[in-house]
């Protein structure tokens, strides 16, 4: 992989005392994309229910006005979630490029210098990966060109992101990264600024 000589220390050599941060940025990650899509009805938006089931007295049985009370199968759902939930979390700006470093300095091991020369094609992206021997899950880092969209949109394990859009998520999950030498440039100009 990498010579960890020619990578930024002040990037991928910074002191992880633990895993708290990273955890809250991976969760803050995956609460934000989250969509409050489930919703259930409650008793006065299920259909049905206007007769009263029986009579009140005289029956021996409990009193109900509506089968669908809550307590009824079929009934409406209380407390239950209506679409407005709102599951984000918000971590500071600081605290995020804390992040991005601490999980940059975990996979340092795994991260590959390289430049993918592209004209588009899938075929030519396979190879570079095959002659350097990466397989699985693999995070590649670089200017977004259009050739270079085109030629990994078709790999399953294969995932672009331009380096303003690095995130905790993504670098962790990667088994191997490969970052191009201009890409190292602006994520030291990014993140590297503060000690």
């Amino acid at each position: 992989m990498a010579d960890k000589a020619k990578l930024p220390s002040s990037v991928f050599a910074v002191q992880v005392p633990n895993h708290e941060l990273l955890k809250l940025a991976y969760d803050a990650y995956l609460a934000n994309s989250r969509l409050a899509s489930a919703t259930t009805k409650q008793r006065g938006e299920v259909r049905g229910g206007g007769k009263k089931p029986w009579r009140q007295k005289g029956t021996g049985r409990a009193r109900f006005g509506s089968s669908r009370n809550p307590i009824w199968r079929g009934g409406g759902i209380v407390f239950g979630p209506r679409g407005n939930e709102n599951y984000t979390k918000k971590i500071s700006k600081t605290s995020k490029k804390v992040a991005l470093r601490q999980a940059l300095t975990v996979k340092a091991d795994n991260v590959m210098l390289a430049d993918i020369k592209t004209t588009g094609k899938t075929a030519e992206v396979v190879k570079f990966l095959k002659d350097n021997k990466l397989n699985r899950r693999i995070l590649i880092v670089a200017e977004k060109t259009p050739e270079l969209i085109r030629a990994t949109n078709n790999i399953s394990e294969v995932l672009l992101v331009s380096p303003m859009y690095l995130n905790v998520f993504d670098i962790l999950n990667a088994d191997h990264i490969v970052i191009a030498p201009k890409a190292i440039e602006a994520i030291e100009n990014w993140l590297g600024g503060e000690k």
